[in-house]
């Protein structure tokens, strides 16, 4: 469940039946020396752990050794409700998978299209991947990983484009950076960065309270407490942490209240404690739709 723009329609002629367009005359990738083929692949799903959340789209673009192109994409039935904050990210709702083929009944065919297949995609390293591994696995198609290369295109790119403070000021204040990793310089830096972002990028927040939420990219409303000891999972407080990871306060209350009692003890933030403490007195939160 990344967040990401909605598909233009440039991207998605890339999955139509069609070939490419005839004005398209290099082939693609045709710097690239191919002796396998390699499949660029992204992954929708209900959510962010690979091993609680389940695929609901994926989509394939196979680059053969001959630069000609191939693709495969699908939605997938995940077998358990999509949280409505996953469907404001990628707009796929429970109706539209309905009647999908499960993931259990695709995984033999993703399995034989990616079969001596290498792979590419961007922030697959950390995302896309351990959760298409995941996924497989789970339905007894693991990905044979030791004979695959993978292309990160989010690496290449943090690698090449510097990231830093330097960087920034260069960008956005037109100047080099003096006295690099010295604290006074640094910070008054950085709010010179910040003037220069407001003043390049007019649609962003003029407040703190805006700001945060734009730097959060909503990911502070997935989370149950500040500390991210629970987060929210169709309106339920789930745990994040430790052997019951996944499980909701009500499913700990019912099924391992000890659990709930050694939490108690812990040094968690008193958001937390509180938390905890309603849930042995039978009480759970419960997350409203629409309110961040």
């Amino acid at each position: 469940m990344k967040k990401r723009k909605v598909t233009s329609d440039a991207t998605l002629s890339l999955f139509a039946d069609e070939p490419l367009p005839a004005a398209e005359k290099t082939k693609p990738l045709a710097r690239l020396k191919l002796v396998r083929p390699l499949v660029f692949f992204d992954l929708e799903t209900t959510g962010l752990d690979p091993q609680t959340d389940r695929i609901v789209q994926f989509a394939f673009l196979r680059v053969l050794p001959d630069h000609t192109v191939e693709s495969w994409m699908e939605l997938v039935n995940p077998g358990i409700p999509i949280p409505p904050e996953a469907s404001r990210v990628h707009h796929i709702t429970d109706e539209m998978v309905a009647g999908k083929p499960s993931l259990r009944e695709l995984a033999p065919r993703i399995s034989a299209y990616l079969a001596g297949c290498d792979l590419a995609g961007y922030n697959v390293l950390r995302f896309d991947l351990p959760f298409l591994q995941a996924e497989l696995e789970r339905n007894g198609q693991p990905i044979d990983s030791a004979q695959t290369q993978v292309i990160d295109c989010q690496v290449i790119f943090h690698k090449k484009e510097p990231r830093d403070l330097s960087a920034a000021v260069r960008l956005y204040c037109q100047r080099e950076l003096s006295n690099a990793h010295d604290a006074a310089a640094d910070i008054a830096a950085t709010l010179e960065v910040l003037d220069g972002q407001l003043a390049r990028y007019p649609d962003l927040p003029h407040d703190p309270a805006g700001l945060s939420a734009f730097c959060s990219n909503g990911d502070r409303a997935r989370w149950a407490t500040a500390d991210r000891k629970f987060f929210w999972r169709n309106g339920e407080a789930v745990i994040a942490f430790g052997k019951n990871r996944g499980k909701s306060l009500q499913w700990l209350y019912e099924n391992d209240p000890d659990y709930l009692r050694w939490m108690s003890e812990r040094d968690f933030n008193e958001e937390t404690l509180a938390l905890i403490a309603a849930a042995l007195r039978g009480e759970f939160p419960q997350k409203t739709e629409g309110v961040e």
